[in-house]
């Protein structure tokens, strides 16, 4: 491998001399600046660790439901969302760590995973999956916004998201410090008073969850426990295929780990930990956001929160533009970030967000569980340890497909979701192979197992490994 194909030494060091650019290079010819000290990067990770979503998916860990009752007690939620968040903000750290080392953004970074063409392939689904996310979350804005205000047009709310949105893609390095300078202390205030006031209110038993009077109970059976963990752990593996986006900027890989896996993890189980209780509250009556606004100064700190969701359509605007850099790396990055804002806001005018859009994001999703198990493996135990090909003609590495299609294979077989033809298929694989699925397999955790494996296991043939 000659030396203009492979990620060495300048590259990975943090520059030294004179200084540095203030602003995220504009196309992929430019090197990563390296000045996100540990701090950036935690106050970024911390606040996407606290999201609307935190509060509105509450429901999705407390149970995996039956007839729209919850399973689940408030304690075997909060212990599933504690497991399945420490777990994906690990995982989280190693993607952070690999982007930290070859300063590459996350798309660029599989050409040396899977070759240049191939890589093309997960560039275009992440694409896909993050215009969605970014549609969604204008959504989400746009409806708390509306209760927050008490109604309104409801095009002003999505149209103001969107302009902010794509003002902080402009100048992505600096929004990471704004985060760390106002917003983080701003969200950390917001936090401590709606946990006061929860408390203030009363919570009915974290074990047995009786339910307020006249409303559904909540179970107490722990033996979905195991999916409310994959469920958990499944939203913070959602932020993978953007991390080295952002850590590329690290000025250590220490850094990029402690940060992505630590601050992220930690601020997401407050979050969601708050979303229980409020879900709690909000069985008595009234919107999911009604808890947070009926109590005492709530709609002052509930506007932080809505104000603070732009940081998530940042993020998912921002690395959809780098993702396309992988097909088109000349492109600057401020033309494809202003198109891209105007895109999800005009979808955000006219899309809802119904049950087979999900479904597709779930599946768009499970594609990069163990494409994560495949990078890991052979980034730190494999290939990586020797250098990494980010070049434009890297040559395709099919082995690591095959990997890679292992552990999507398994992800399907445990979760085929509800998507139709495609769950009928996989489900009769089920009785094919005999499988019977059972509470306490993880379909995210056992694919990126699986699929690191595999990596591994293929990774150590000599014939594979040298004609990849």
């Amino acid at each position: 491998m000659s030396s203009s194909t492979s990620t060495g030494a300048p590259e990975n060091a943090p520059e030294k001399a004179g200084p540095a650019p203030a602003e995220a290079p504009l196309t992929l010819d430019e090197p990563a600046p390296r000045v996100l000290s540990f701090w950036d990067q935690s106050a970024f990770w911390a606040n996407l660790g606290v999201s609307l979503f935190a509060f509105s998916g509450a429901y999705t860990v407390l149970a995996p439901s039956v007839d729209g009752v919850p399973q689940l007690s408030i304690a075997a939620g909060i212990t599933a969302m504690i497991i399945g968040t420490v777990v994906g903000g690990l995982m989280l750290g190693l993607a952070a760590v690999t982007g930290a080392r070859t300063g590459r953004p996350a798309m660029v970074l599989l050409r040396g995973l899977f070759g240049a063409r191939l890589s093309y392939v997960p560039t275009v689904l992440n694409v896909v999956q993050l215009i969605g996310w970014g549609t969604f979350e204008l959504v989400v804005i746009s409806d708390a916004a509306y209760e927050l205000f008490g109604g309104g047009p409801r095009w002003v709310y999505v149209l103001a998201a969107g302009v902010l949105t794509t003002v902080l893609t402009i100048w992505p390095l600096g929004s990471v410090r704004l985060l760390r300078r106002v917003v983080t202390i701003a969200v950390v205030i917001a936090l401590g008073w709606f946990y006061l006031q929860f408390f203030r209110e009363g919570l009915p038993s974290l074990t047995d969850n009786p339910g307020p009077s006249g409303s559904a109970p909540f179970g107490s059976d722990w033996s979905l426990f195991w999916l409310a963990t994959d469920a958990a752990l499944a939203v913070s593996i959602s932020w993978v295929p953007l991390a080295a986006d952002y850590t590329r900027h690290s000025r250590s890989e220490r850094a990029a780990f402690g940060a992505a896996s630590g601050a992220y993890a930690l601020t997401q189980i407050i979050a969601y930990t708050l979303g229980l209780f409020a879900l709690v509250l909000a069985t008595q009556g009234g919107g999911v956001y009604q808890p947070f606004l009926s109590v005492t100064l709530g709609a002052v700190f509930f506007f932080v929160f809505v104000l603070r969701e732009a940081d998530q359509s940042f993020a998912n605007v921002y690395s959809t533009a780098l993702s396309i850099q992988n097909l088109l790396p000349r492109v600057d990055r401020r033309v494809l970030s202003i198109g891209l804002g105007t895109l999800i806001t005009v979808l955000a005018f006219w899309l809802t967000m119904g049950d087979d859009y999900y479904n597709f994001l779930a599946l768009i999703g499970s594609v990069f569980v163990p494409m994560l198990g495949v990078l890991a493996a052979d980034f730190f135990l494999g290939r990586g340890r020797h250098g990494w090909n980010t070049a434009q003609d890297a040559p395709s590495r099919w082995s690591m497909i095959a990997a890679w299609a292992g552990g999507f294979t398994v992800y399907q077989l445990i979760n085929p979701g509800h998507l139709g033809a495609w769950t009928d298929f996989w489900k009769g694989a089920q009785e094919a192979i005999g499988l019977t699925v059972q509470p306490w397999m993880s379909a995210s955790l056992l694919s990126f197992l699986v699929a690191a494996a595999l990596a591994f296991a293929i990774g150590r043939i000599p014939g594979i490994r040298e004609s990849a």
